[in-house]
């Protein structure tokens, strides 16, 4: 079947916003705890801090996600847009710990309100123009490519720029000094963040375009949020897919929560000082992601070879599984061949997941209705969050070793085994199940 000019114009536009989206988070991301720690902020704040990101994420997550769906994808992701730039100038420029708390929390607001919803315009804007059946696999996996690559690429940027700074005539030294300190080196990547910020909700108030939805007005959004996000969860406990992809984000969510927690304190095992060991951990980082954005492009190709979308979760899954028991086998030694088998481990499991999460969407998008897709999309993601969080806290209270590892890969492997069964035909086309009606097993 070919594909119509107005789907690939649509498969552009969403792989541009996932850039645009996420390009500013790998900048912060390189620069913001050691900004926080130039601003006078002990380490106790600082993931005070965090948590205040943290938890309004997973407060405004399901809220946010019925919001899109009542009241359309583009204000909601030109809102977040707004919110995040003045999130990072905040955060960039705050000397306080309540400016920078507040940067913060709004940061957290704009992530749960963008969640998912790109991913929703696009599906919807497809399906509009090809129909239920419309090909989705090649636009997300190239959004997560592009996801994953921006993510690198801010980091990497994040990184050099505050050192970049410091060459030469020392340029960080004078704007810090004509600005009285309110601007440091450390402080351009947020602030870069903020114009590319400015970029993103420019070019979705210009280019996105979304198909015809009734008009919302305060009544109807405040009547048909709630009503969204109890028919997705109704939804996510009563259809057996669904319960699945969920099941399985919750595994992830526990796989990278292992990473985040485990690899720095390794890295600085390896290297000796706390210094070159973030460097080594950010370098890893950008090879994660590079991984993932793999992994993701590779996703339409997996599912071709394994002969459906849910073999393909589960090959995938399995691999990341492997990728887990490297890092567990690795775990006590420092040997240079252990350290390769742990990068290997590492790689293998940002590849996994990468090339799972495309068709793990696919499968969703084709279950749920558009009237609730942003909604599901944001179970999904709180399914992933809080897991990371549960185990987090577990992970954190065992002695490093083997055993984190090998928790986090029995939870990943049993999310693959999740896919060794088949769960049944889909709905028939234009009725896919609406999470804002009653669903049945299927």
């Amino acid at each position: 079947m070919t594909e119509l000019p107005e789907a690939r114009t649509a498969r552009r536009r969403y792989v541009t916003v996932c850039a645009l989206l996420w390009l500013p988070s790998g900048l912060g991301l390189a620069s913001m705890v050691l900004l926080l720690s130039e601003r006078g902020m002990s380490l106790a704040t600082i993931a005070g801090l965090f948590a205040a990101h943290s938890l309004t994420v997973a407060a405004l997550e399901l809220p946010t996600g019925g919001l899109s769906d009542v009241l359309g994808r583009r204000p909601v992701l030109a809102v977040a847009g707004v919110l995040n730039v003045v999130a990072c100038v905040l955060v960039g420029l705050g000397t306080t710990a309540w400016v920078l708390s507040a940067g913060m929390v709004l940061m957290g607001a704009a992530r749960a309100l963008s969640s998912g919803t790109a991913e929703a315009w696009y599906v919807d804007t497809v399906q509009e123009c090809s129909g239920p059946d419309a090909e989705l696999r090649t636009g997300l996996s190239r959004g997560g490519s592009a996801t994953s690559a921006a993510l690198a690429v801010g980091m990497l940027l994040g990184g050099a720029l505050p050192w970049l700074l410091g060459l030469g005539s020392d340029l960080g030294a004078r704007l810090s000094e004509a600005t009285s300190g309110a601007v440091l080196p450390l402080s351009v990547p947020m602030l870069l963040g903020a114009a590319v910020r400015v970029a993103l909700v420019c070019y979705v108030l210009t280019v996105l375009r979304e198909p015809p939805r009734p008009p919302a007005t305060l009544r109807s959004v405040l009547r048909g949020v709630p009503v969204t996000v109890l028919g997705g969860l109704r939804l996510s406990g009563s259809d057996t897919l669904v319960r699945r992809i969920l099941l399985t984000a919750a595994a992830v969510g526990s796989a990278v929560a292992a990473i985040e927690l485990l690899i720095p304190g390794r890295t600085v095992e390896l290297t000796g000082a706390p210094g070159s060991g973030a460097i080594v951990y950010a370098a890893l980082s950008c090879v994660g992601f590079a991984c993932n954005g793999v992994g993701s492009h590779l996703a339409p190709l997996t599912a071709r070879v394994a002969g459906s979308g849910e073999r393909a979760v589960l090959v995938c899954l399995g691999t990341g599984a492997t990728g887990l028991l490297l890092l567990a086998v690795t775990a006590t030694s420092a040997h240079p061949a252990a350290t390769a088998l742990a990068v290997v481990g590492f790689c293998l499991l940002y590849l996994g997941i990468g090339a799972a999460s495309p068709n793990q969407n696919d499968l969703l998008h084709r279950r749920v209705a558009g009237a609730g897709r942003a909604t599901a999309l944001s179970v999904q993601s709180l399914a992933l969050q809080l897991a990371g969080a549960l185990i987090g806290l577990v992970v954190g209270a065992m002695r490093p070793g083997p055993l984190p590892w090998l928790l986090t890969g029995a939870l990943l492997l049993s999310g693959a085994l999740l896919w060794l069964r088949r769960v049944g035909a889909r709905p028939a086309p234009g009725k896919a199940i609406a999470s804002g009606s009653p669903a049945g097993m299927s």
